[in-house]
């Protein structure tokens, strides 16, 4: 039986570098504010309870992150629901299930700490995106995000 040469860990504060550069490769744009505030709450905050997985190759080589945060009765939510707000996979390893692991770990993480239900956001017209978190078992919710512009 071949084990899976891709490990998932808990994300450390000095992966920042990687994840920054992960996402860029994925967005095209780098945005190292944005990972400053995720980081600032996962390592420095009491007021926020985060979860943040990282995957790496055979090398130590980081290949992809997820992110996300333990609701802590904000707007009446208990802390049974989380969201999943930030997963990126190096493009050059994309097709290889890591995606799909980094789920899976980060499910397993968070069923760990109570939580019962797993949100996040996905742009109406990302397609890929929509299709990988059906795969995952994400279906609608019951919500709906609303938005103003001004």
């Amino acid at each position: 039986m071949n084990e899976n040469p891709i490990k998932i860990r808990l994300m450390k504060a000095d992966d920042f570098d990687a994840v920054v550069g992960i996402d860029e490769k994925v967005l095209k744009a780098s945005r190292p504010e944005y990972y400053t505030v995720k980081f600032e709450k996962l390592f420095h905050s009491t007021d926020y309870l985060l979860a943040s997985l990282v995957a790496e190759d055979e090398q130590g080589t980081m290949v992809g992150f997820v992110m996300g945060e333990i609701y802590i009765g904000e707007f009446g939510i208990s802390n049974e629901k989380a969201t999943l707000d930030t997963i990126g996979v190096d493009p050059s390893c994309r097709q290889k299930g890591i995606g799909n692991l980094l789920i899976n770990e980060f499910m397993a993480h968070l069923r760990t700490l109570g939580v019962k239900k797993i949100f996040t956001l996905v742009d109406w017209n990302d397609s890929k995106l929509i299709h990988f978190f059906s795969a995952n078992h994400f279906s609608p919710s019951k919500t709906i995000n609303l938005e103003r512009s001004l």
